[in-house]
């Protein structure tokens, strides 16, 4: 089956989907095409930052992921031992904001639907990206469950498919990738009665350690281990490994010791940054991971792509409109947010190398006023 649009759209994640929805508002046809047979699938980055939280706001999307449930951290804790040493309160009211990704698409899509300039394709899988003979390029191919080989064509190919992206791939963009020094271990647990809603860190075998509270009563977990140590690590028994956490965190023994048992428990994020050599080619762009990917430090993944996708939805269309589509017009939006992700992408390198040592510092002067933990 063939298909015309003005944008083409690869990837439903928070990127896409709120691209796909500006672009549809303003009456510009919009497929969005995404692999999974679904919408919301499980993710790992999902607390909203207040860049992220104002987008959401400014286009009237947050009320309704508020109304489907999302959960305010209420403040930031530094913790030793069992015993919190150092608190931190926003001046937003909240630290951060758990909003599960099912929530938030659920939210876009609904608005997306009632516009006939939108599409959603789901189940079908991106195989081509196809050029004219000038070497621009003009649409995709794609294998749709139930339908076979789909061809779409369009005016702009938009890549918002994360770090291990297709269109990045099939494009020949150049991935610079930086690793940090270690990966991440996830696990989600039921939170015990009376958890109040916040972040917590602590450090275990000097390394970092964060508990999330998300909605519907539960708390996710992310262990940093050395990178590239999760092969050796999980041959070993788990327990030793779980001690540590109920030591870390005692509240959490009878939770821990229900639903941690094995290391199928955990899973593992191969932590890392990218940046590309560019985001544009002749009637292409990428975004979000695909451009560049950013680490969990700050949880800045997410809320980068949504912050993209609303720049983009405001330089695309001046540029559909004028037929500007070369790499030299679109090169706009790169420039409008390259430095600001490169200064986070930075900032996120500032705080893991310092992260040990200013909580070494912080903890030596709450021991020297109150010494809970000798």
């Amino acid at each position: 089956m063939n298909y015309q649009t003005d944008v083409c759209i690869i990837g439903a994640g928070p990127g896409g989907a709120l691209l796909a929805y500006l672009l549809a508002k303003q009456n510009i046809s919009t497929i969005l095409i995404e692999r999974s047979d679904k919408l919301g699938k499980e993710f790992r980055g999902e607390h909203l930052n207040k860049d992220g939280e104002m987008i959401l706001k400014k286009h009237h999307i947050f009320e309704e992921i508020e109304s489907l449930g999302l959960l305010r951290m209420s403040r930031v804790e530094y913790w030793k031992v069992g015993h919190v040493f150092k608190t931190i309160e926003s001046e937003l009211g909240h630290a951060g904001i758990h909003i599960p990704q099912q929530h938030l698409l659920q939210s876009i899509d609904s608005r997306a639907s009632s516009h006939p300039s939108y599409k959603l394709m789901l189940g079908t899988k991106v195989t081509e990206l196809t050029q004219n003979e000038k070497g621009q390029y003009t649409g995709i191919k794609a294998q749709q469950k139930g339908r076979g080989e789909i061809i779409v064509e369009s005016k702009i190919i938009i890549g918002a498919d994360g770090r291990y992206s297709t269109v990045r791939k099939l494009a020949h963009i150049k991935n610079n990738i930086h690793n940090h020094g270690y990966d991440l271990l996830w696990a989600k647990i039921p939170a015990p009665e009376k958890w109040e809603p916040t972040i917590r860190f602590t450090v275990v075998n000097n390394q970092q350690m964060a508990l999330f509270t998300q909605t519907g009563g539960f708390i996710q977990i992310g262990w940093n281990i050395k990178k590239g140590s999760y092969t050796s690590l999980k041959k070993q028994s788990v327990q030793p490994f779980l001690d540590q956490l109920i030591l870390a965190f005692p509240q959490l023994k009878e939770s821990i010791e229900q639903n941690l048992h094995s290391w199928k428990n955990f899973i593992l994020l191969s932590v890392y940054s990218s940046h590309c050599d560019t985001w544009v080619k002749d009637g292409l762009a990428i975004i979000g991971d695909a451009a560049h990917t950013m680490t969990p430090t700050g949880a800045y993944g997410m809320n980068a792509a949504i912050m993209d996708a609303d720049v983009l939805s405001q330089i695309l269309p001046k540029l559909l409109s004028h037929g500007s589509l070369e790499a030299g017009q679109l090169k706009k939006i790169e420039n409008a947010r390259r430095k600001i992700v490169e200064d986070l992408q930075d900032q996120q390198v500032m705080t893991e190398a310092f992260f040990i040592e200013n909580f070494s510092a912080t903890l030596k002067i709450q021991e020297e006023r109150l010494p809970l933990f000798q």
